[in-house]
């Protein structure tokens, strides 16, 4: 019998990463759940097991983006499996909310981007190991919204904006620029890497957005979970080795914004990244 696949998600407790480990989980792979709250994701494992009969279908591990500490624990409960690691789905993500990570940095930054570098870092060494391993960055077109790019000396500062927008759009410019820059590194290797945008999707991303602000966001027409994972699904299963480091939108590829395509700014952000982070 074949081994599983094994995959790794964060934030499958709801919306696109609950509807990615279904999907997944239907295509036989074995699924590791990371997430704050094992009350909270344990409904989605329940369903998993009902769905699958397979009892072992997917393992809740703990994780706080916003805790380094947290991100090395998790990272090393993985490892102690001594499994290899196939699928990378660095899915979830906060907007909106304000302040600063525990380890000092601008909250949405930190969660989207930090925690989600570090975890990848510690788990390349799985990843590599396994044959034809992914990396799939859930990114947005919000980074078209980041007009001054990653600027450094703001990001170890609380969130400044009334909205926290603009923060999480430097955010999701960070996931683009790490992916493009990801490709370089692991150029020759067999691991390939695609960020994407999800659409914007009807989920509890949007759940420390001010109260005035989400009409704005429901009128602009929100898509389900189910149609915002059909693009985190393509990358992970269906993109070509060829695209790796590209954008992805529709499930296709697509150009992001010139600021995202700097790749200065990646090499900067990826060595102030591997400081910050201890690597």
């Amino acid at each position: 019998m074949l081994e599983s696949k094994v995959t790794l998600i964060t934030g499958a407790n709801t919306g696109i990463g609950r509807v990615t480990a279904i999907r997944l989980a239907q295509q036989g792979h074995r699924l590791f759940l990371a997430g704050r709250s094992i009350e909270r994701t344990q409904p989605v494992i329940d369903e998993l097991v009902a769905m699958t009969g397979r009892s072992d279908v997917a393992t809740f591990l703990p994780l706080q983006l916003d805790d380094m500490a947290s991100v090395r624990a998790c990272a090393a409960a993985f490892l102690d499996t001594g499994k290899p690691l196939h699928l990378l789905i660095n899915n979830a993500g906060l907007a909106g909310a304000k302040g600063l990570t525990k380890d000092g940095f601008e909250l949405a930054f930190g969660v989207n981007h930090m925690g989600h570098f570090l975890l990848t870092h510690l788990l390349l060494p799985r990843l590599k190991e396994a044959d034809a391993s992914r990396v799939v960055n859930v990114a947005s077109r919000a980074h078209w919204l980041a007009k001054d790019g990653v600027v450094m000396d703001r990001l170890r500062q609380p969130t400044s904006s009334m909205t926290g927008v603009p923060e999480y759009a430097v955010s999701k410019l960070a996931n683009v620029l790490f992916t493009r820059q990801l490709a370089r590194e692991l150029k020759g290797s067999t691991v390939s890497c695609f960020a994407l945008h999800p659409g914007v999707v009807d989920t509890e991303v949007w759940r420390e957005v001010p109260r005035w602000l989400r009409p704005l966001l429901k009128l602009r027409g929100m898509l389900t979970p189910e149609q915002g994972a059909q693009t985190t699904l393509h990358c992970a299963l269906a993109a070509r080795v060829e695209e790796t480091g590209l954008y992805f939108d529709r499930c296709r590829v697509k150009t992001p914004s010139s600021r995202a395509l700097d790749d200065h700014a990646a090499q900067a952000l990826w060595d102030y990244s591997k400081t910050w982070s201890g690597i």
